[in-house]
């Protein structure tokens, strides 16, 4: 007979006022705030992609609204502009999202207390960088109070910065070139977000490995070297976890008595009648 892994009664989430007032809802908001420039960037250059892909703008605000996954978008609007297979696009966007999958699997400690639905709506407005700033705020899977308000600091700043700035690219298409550039500002962004977390060998190691990875793996078609670069980085951060732990385990503690020695005593007390 299996065990019912989920609680037997959900939690309620808290009240919306009650989230807003929260100390650590400032404190999210203003830790995405901090690279929201980089943010808005890549924003704006996916709007203004879908317009350039031969979206119409009505689709185009559809898709930014309703999908929500820049990534995501930048690799289905060639697909659909070169007229590919209904099925070829929704591969090569959900292996593109299949990361998503990895942090909600790690996100599961949180908020496994909060209905499902409820849980599904945090997924929909979750991104990339709000998952880095919140592990570095909350490395330890043990629910709290002030998690939920932090996450949606973060995500609220987020979703609005980024569907601003993708509308904005998508009515302003036709003056903005997409020949600028303005994606690799996002990118930048993540990256130093990502930077800061490497505070531990075991997380160097995770990050050697992905770059390695993603690499070796960059001829894979659908961007299947993202996925591959995050199962390699995600098993040899817990394999240099795991070590890291022996290593330590395995050490004699400074000040351990001798074996067969009373605390306090000495050996030669111990031989003694």
């Amino acid at each position: 007979m299996s065990v019912e892994a989920t609680p037997l009664r959900a939690l309620r989430p808290p009240t919306w006022r009650a989230i807003v007032t929260h100390p650590d809802f400032r404190r999210g908001a203003a830790d995405i705030a901090h690279v929201a420039l980089g943010l808005g960037a890549w924003a704006l250059v996916t709007g203004v992609a879908m317009v350039q892909s031969g979206l119409s703008v009505p689709l185009a605000l559809f898709m930014s609204l309703a999908v929500f996954a820049g990534s995501a978008q930048l690799t289905a609007l060639p697909l659909l502009a070169s007229g590919a297979p209904l099925w070829v696009v929704w591969a090569a966007a959900t292996c593109v999202n299949l990361r998503f999958v990895i942090f909600s699997a790690i996100w599961r400690p949180y908020f496994l207390p909060y209905p499902r639905p409820y849980r599904m709506m945090l997924g929909y407005f979750s991104g990339d960088l709000n998952y880095v700033l919140f592990m570095r705020r909350f490395p330890e899977p043990r629910p709290s109070a002030e998690q939920l308000p932090y996450f949606w600091g973060g995500v609220v700043v987020n979703w609005t910065a980024w569907q601003t700035l993708s509308i904005l690219g998508i009515v302003l298409a036709d003056s903005v070139p997409a020949r600028w550039g303005l994606g690799f500002a996002g990118v930048l962004a993540l990256l130093g977000v990502t930077a800061s977390l490497l505070q531990s060998r075991p997380a160097w190691v995770a990050a050697a490995v992905a770059a390695t990875a993603a690499i070796a793996a960059s001829a894979l078609p659908l961007r299947l070297n993202i996925v591959v670069a995050i199962v390699a980085a995600v098993a040899a951060g817990l394999a240099a976890e795991a070590a890291e732990r022996q290593i330590r385990g395995a050490r004699p503690h400074r000040g351990a008595a001798p074996q067969g020695a009373r605390p306090g005593g000495s050996a030669a007390e111990e031989a003694g009648p």
